[in-house]
């Protein structure tokens, strides 16, 4: 009969093993580097998407506190449209912004586009083009 060898088993404690410089600098950090990288860039993506929306908060805010001030000059001048924002400038209040999230001046058209809307008022959104997709009403 054969015999067979009996193999030694042995529990091995970190500090038992034996191991190169390479992949002590790889294996031990590179999980914890991953992981640090994971959030790193996750946090990232909240940011720039909650940059944007807070952009569109923000727009929204400026487009209320400005429909607030052409209603009220409507009711002023019974019911005609102003020609342009600045003609609201008496009825707004002060801290009003008369501008979008991105800086450029909001859009005000008389009679509005869609059916029993007296005016439209709009931003062009983040890229700046006139009736783009990502206009803001």
């Amino acid at each position: 009969m054969r015999r067979r060898r009996q193999i030694q088993q042995r529990i091995l404690f970190p500090w038992d093993v034996r191991v190169g410089v390479l992949r002590w600098l790889l294996v031990g950090r590179l999980r914890s580097v991953l992981t640090v990288g994971g959030v790193i860039a996750f946090v990232a993506l909240v940011a720039v998407r909650e940059r944007s929306r807070s952009g569109e908060r923000q727009t929204l805010s400026a487009i209320y506190d400005m429909r607030r001030a052409v209603d009220a000059f409507m009711a002023e001048h019974d019911g005609a449209c102003p020609a342009s924002l600045e003609e609201v400038g008496p009825f707004i209040k002060r801290g009003t912004v008369r501008r979008d999230a991105w800086g450029r001046a909001l859009r005000l058209a008389c009679p509005g586009h869609q059916p029993g809307a007296t005016y439209d008022l709009t931003s062009d959104g983040p890229d700046g083009v006139p009736g783009g997709l990502d206009r803001i009403e």
